[in-house]
């Protein structure tokens, strides 16, 4: 790290724009190396999972986050509204809004886990949240 000493007023106003943008810039920098997710769950199975496998898989970078290198960072873990999942495109575009860069169906959605019974309607869901959401974010079509 770069060490900053003023010695004078003019002097100190030039170090901290010199200290300011060196900050901003290493702020930049790291937010670009974080990927920011969006979880979108089942309605139907919140009353008796909390999540806790989406986010160990985050936590150590399994499953389908194994070839992530970025920190990863959760911006909001949600349900998809109730079947059939309509609600779902509003959610992902709230939670883009609010700084996700890659939304994730969770496996409850697609893999029907832990109930064993998958989203009849996951497919059409996933197309409607990519279309809704555009190619610039990421969707993940499981977490675990």
């Amino acid at each position: 790290k770069k060490t900053y000493t003023c010695q004078s007023f003019n002097a100190g106003i030039h170090c901290f724009e010199e200290w300011y943008s060196a900050r901003y810039f290493e702020r930049i920098q790291r937010e670009e190396m974080i990927m920011k997710i969006g979880i979108i769950r089942c309605m139907q199975t919140e009353d008796f999972c909390p999540g806790t496998a989406d986010f160990k898989m985050i936590q150590d970078h399994k499953g389908v986050f194994a070839g992530i290198e970025e920190d990863i960072e959760i911006v909001g873990f949600i349900n998809c509204g109730g079947c059939p999942g309509k609600k779902a495109v509003l959610r992902a575009k709230e939670l883009v809004k609010r700084g996700a860069d890659t939304i994730a169906i969770a496996s409850c959605i697609k893999k029907g886990t832990p109930i064993g019974f998958p989203c009849p309607t996951a497919s059409a869901m996933m197309e409607a949240v990519k279309k809704a959401v555009g190619d610039d974010v990421r969707i993940l079509d499981h977490t675990h």
